[in-house]
């Protein structure tokens, strides 16, 4: 039946009403209500209707949201109110600060404060006539910005029409401006960037980015197809005293139909606005949308607008950063790990830099396909991002900022000058480059006669052929795996029978709790020598102190140069070696504290020479660094005492008298050490 032109426009209201209604159900509310066949049905309804009534077709019709057309360009709008930036800040103490500066302006004021998580998008302005949207209008400079109407009309979540709530009548006559974030979820930017590699596209670099530039595309259907969001932080009237808080302003905004930030909350004092700070710090990270911070602003509209602006912000409000999801730093070096298989992995070394609250210094460049991808060379200035906010990555270069006199990097060449003697090779159809000849069995095997020997945790019995035995049957797959052993499994190797199997395992437990110098050493850290592991236990006292002291503390460390303390910090970062530290801790295995010591040996340095009678070297060796003094292999400037034993060697004789060290026989060493 054909409908007469009244019975077209009440029906026309009617469905208009009602799509409107299911759009904020769905879009606002997250609810489905209707299924989609319903939903078009009634849609495609309504563009029959206003097909033979085109006067009905109205621009607050759900049916003109995806126009379809592409646009000449964009209008400059200027701003009615400005929208104006914030001010920075980055502590409790930066934030204190600024209540103290509001509040030497109105000292007679009780003050409650606005806090609201900000949003990782685009600001935009939506400006409507009597409830009905007539302009959309980017943030710009502030003062004018870009009419992005037609685009943002795509946009499901911004209502064509504003809803009729009881008591926010007024805002539906007159001129309301609410203000907002385009942004877009998380989970729907990793949706589209995985359809997109799937079609062999190129991916986006983050939503912020994505929004932005999508408001700015000049085809709507291309607008239309990528799911933007807009959520309102800010409402404004031509007169103001119709908003008087910003908690007003928010739950006004939703009663008209816009999604608001649901984690905004009304704060009566500072210390309640820097918990909601520290919640939201490590919980962001669960929120469906990016944020770098938050803004806190004074409640009162009133007192806010007394308040002023000073250049381009105002009094009353701040932006709290957190700690930066991406920071600049500058390559110092590239450094080759060599992993536990022979795979050697390219890593960057860079001025310590903080990303995501937390200092870095060097970060993974995974192979040398990556290397050439990206361009990275030593001196270049980089962007540095946690991958999951928890490994750090370079992004990309910053190519204008890069040395006139820069090279290429060239794996081959840093392999033979880093590791000279040994012989790499890349295998056909793999990105890495192996240590040739070297399986992940044959270093084990190394890495294990190591970790056992005299000079490390000297644990009797687990010699090279041991070992071997060991490696071979699987018993073993890192150093931690020996504190596992069992009788049983040894007695059922050839090598074993009940007298050595009880001793090994004996052995091995009398040293779960070594000198933290031995362990040090004993880990095979590349360029950590027996002395340096002393040197360094003593500097740190405990392992955790070492493994997080960044590049500065380390090279404080007497005779620790720039090569030693950047394989240190790559060992302790490579993921491996910190799993391997966990296994060790489940096993009840971990160093003891270096303690503090006084006495005599403190400051004095030794050496000896020949076979002394009541122990051994290492064993003195180790004796004299409990009593604070330094051991060293050879007499030198800096010696103080050549300890002489059986069998002396007459060249240290010779030097140390040379020198003019005093010379001391085993019975006044054991003098020493007990006083």
């Amino acid at each position: 039946m054909k409908l007469t032109e009244k019975q077209a426009a009440k029906r026309a209201a009617e469905l208009k009403q009602l799509l409107a209604q299911y759009d904020y159900e769905y879009y606002i509310q997250d609810k489905t209500t209707v299924s989609d066949a319903v939903y078009d049905g009634l849609k495609s309804e309504l563009k029959s209707i206003e097909a033979a009534y085109p006067a009905l077709a109205t621009d607050d019709s759900p049916t003109q949201r995806v126009v379809g057309t592409v646009l000449k360009g964009f209008s400059k709008v200027t701003h009615k109110y400005r929208m104006i930036s914030l001010n920075d800040v980055f502590s409790q103490q930066d934030v204190e600060a600024w209540v103290k500066r509001v509040q030497k302006l109105v000292p007679d004021q009780k003050l409650e404060y606005s806090a609201e998580l900000k949003m990782d998008g685009l600001a935009c302005a939506l400006v409507y006539e009597d409830g009905v949207l007539v302009q959309a209008v980017t943030r710009g400079d502030g003062t004018v910005g870009e009419d992005v109407t037609a685009n943002v009309r795509t946009i499901r979540s911004v209502p064509l029409t504003l809803r009729h709530a009881p008591g926010h009548e007024s805002f539906l006559r007159g001129r309301t401006e609410i203000r907002g974030e385009i942004i877009m979820f998380k989970r729907d930017f990793e949706q589209l960037n995985a359809k997109r590699e799937a079609e062999g596209l190129a991916v986006f670099a983050n939503p912020r980015n994505l929004a932005a530039g999508t408001i700015r595309q000049l085809d709507t259907r291309l607008v239309a197809e990528r799911p933007l969001q807009f959520r309102g932080y800010d409402l404004l009237r031509d007169d103001p005293s119709e908003v008087p808080t910003y908690e007003f302003a928010y739950s006004t905004i939703r009663a008209l139909g816009i999604a608001c930030n649901p984690e905004a909350k009304v704060l009566d004092d500072i210390d309640s606005v820097m918990q909601f700070i520290k919640h939201w710090e490590s919980k962001r990270h669960e929120l469906p949308f990016i944020t770098d911070g938050l803004v806190i602003k004074l409640n009162n509209r009133q007192l806010y607008a007394k308040l002023g602006v000073v250049g381009k912000t105002p009094r009353g409000a701040v932006a709290y950063k957190y700690p930066a999801e991406e920071a600049t730093t500058i390559v110092k070096d590239i450094v080759i790990s060599i992993g536990r298989t022979g795979a050697a992995t390219p890593v960057a070394v860079f001025d310590p830099v903080v990303v995501a609250g937390t200092t870095v210094q060097h970060a993974s460049l995974h192979n040398a396909d990556e290397i050439e991808r990206k361009d990275i060379r030593v001196g270049d200035t980089v962007v540095i991002y946690k991958a999951g906010d928890i490994i750090p990555q370079v992004s990309r270069v910053i190519t204008e900022l890069r040395p006139k006199n820069s090279r290429s990097f060239s794996m081959l060449d840093e392999l033979e000058r880093q590791y000279p003697g040994m012989e790499f090779v890349r295998p056909e159809g793999e990105a890495v480059y192996r240590l040739k000849g070297a399986s992940g069995s044959v270093l084990l095997r190394q890495a294990l006669e190591h970790f056992a020997s005299k000079g490390a945790l000297d644990i009797d019995g687990l010699g090279e052929k041991n070992v071997a035995a060991l490696v071979d049957a699987g018993l073993v797959h890192d150093l931690a795996d020996i504190y596992t052993l069992t009788k049983k499994q040894l007695l059922e190797l050839e090598r074993f029978a009940e007298i050595s199997a009880s001793k090994l395992i004996s052995a091995i437990a009398g040293k779960k709790h070594p000198p933290l110098a031995r362990f040090v050493f004993g880990l095979g850290i590349r360029h950590v020598g027996a002395q340096t592991a002393v040197d360094l236990a003593n500097t740190f006292r405990r392992l955790d102190n070492l493994g997080t002291a960044d590049l500065d503390e380390l090279l404080a460390v007497e005779g620790i140069g720039d090569i030693v303390a950047e394989s240190i910090l790559l060992w302790f970062d490579e993921d491996e070696n910190q799993k391997l530290l966990a296994k060790f801790r489940k096993h009840g295995v971990w160093p003891e504290d270096v303690k503090r010591v006084g006495g005599s040996l403190v400051g004095k340095s030794f050496v000896i020479t020949g076979t002394l009678t009541s122990m051994g070297r290492d064993e003195a060796a180790d004796k004299i660094r409990a009593f604070g003094g330094v051991f060293q292999s050879s007499v030198g400037n800096d010696t103080d005492y050549l300890v002489t034993g059986e069998n002396v060697g007459a060249s240290k004789l010779v030097k140390a008298r040379k020198l003019g060290t005093k010379i001391i026989n085993e019975k006044q060493l054991l003098d020493l050490l007990k006083h």
